[in-house]
């Protein structure tokens, strides 16, 4: 499956000129339903669990998948679908929540700079310390709880932060990590409609929590957060992707794709051996053989 064009139609890498209303949460390409798209996403997941097994053996580089969304976007089944052909062993996923008291003794990148993946490896961050230019923007009470000296919390504090992230991201992609940041898009009708559902449905009843309603209400200023984000921490280095996230189908796919893209890119190939190793393996196979 060609998946470049796909996977570059959502890539945001520079924000200057980036509008969240340029894109539209319920677009499908040229993709009409689920069945068109079925055959594409089996073959994409294949493609990632053999990409995944060679960036395992060469033990080079390392990628850093990280989501971010409004609640009810997508993010934990869009993982668990993406990720269901790759190698357990060379996979991490970590989901951040509310900051413990340990964490808040500490810099806002501290708890997930703890969590980067190792060399060969593929790391998930649903959601991350992009929270720390969400929901604490949002809610700038929030800040409090960090004991950040009062002096250094001023009205620059989130131009600041920008500034850390991508100075955090330039570094690491440096080290030989790959980022891939995705916002998936969701629409506030789609979000009613899937809260909807969460109460009106036994077995999703246990999805649902008396904050996310909170959350609604923040909606607007939610959706200005995120705009200001995506223009100040896209980068080549850590582009976002803005996916559409209305059609489930359709947002696994265009992850799918991302993936595959990134890893294709790196031209991985399973380590050579030398002739002294060479020598080693025709020796033990002649003994095996001879037993």
């Amino acid at each position: 499956m060609k998946t470049g064009k796909l996977a570059k139609t959502y890539r945001v890498d520079s924000g200057k000129y980036f509008r969240m209303k340029d894109f539209d949460p319920t677009d499908t390409g040229h993709w009409r339903s689920k069945e068109h798209a079925e055959q594409a996403l089996l073959e994409s997941i294949a493609r990632t669990a053999e990409l995944q097994d060679r960036l395992y053996a060469q033990d080079r580089w390392s990628l850093l998948l990280i989501f971010q969304a409004m609640d009810a976007a997508g993010k934990d089944g869009a993982i668990k679908h993406v990720m269901s052909g790759v190698n357990p062993q060379g996979c991490q996923v970590y989901s951040f929540k509310q900051p413990s008291s340990q964490e808040l003794q500490h810099d806002f990148l501290w708890r997930t700079t703890l969590c980067l993946p190792e060399r060969g490896h593929i790391g998930i961050f649903n959601r991350s310390y992009y929270e720390e230019v969400l929901v604490v923007r949002v809610h700038p009470e929030l800040l409090k709880n960090e004991r950040i000296p009062d002096p250094l919390v001023t009205k620059h504090v989130w131009e600041e932060r920008f500034e850390d992230i991508r100075s955090f991201e330039k570094h690491i992609a440096r080290s030989g990590t790959l980022i891939r940041k995705f916002f998936l898009h969701v629409s506030r009708k789609e979000q009613k409609k899937r809260f909807l559902a969460r109460l009106e449905e036994p077995e999703k009843n246990w999805k649902f929590s008396a904050a996310d309603i909170r959350e609604r209400n923040c909606w607007d200023d939610y959706q200005e957060a995120y705009e200001d984000l995506i223009r100040n921490t896209a980068t080549p280095d850590a582009p976002w992707y803005v996916v559409p996230a209305d059609n489930k189908w359709f947002t696994r796919l265009v992850l799918s794709s991302v993936i595959v893209d990134t890893l294709e890119g790196l031209k991985l190939c399973y380590p050579k051996i030398d002739a002294g190793k060479r020598k080693e393996l025709e020796a033990a196979q002649r003994l095996l053989l001879n037993e």
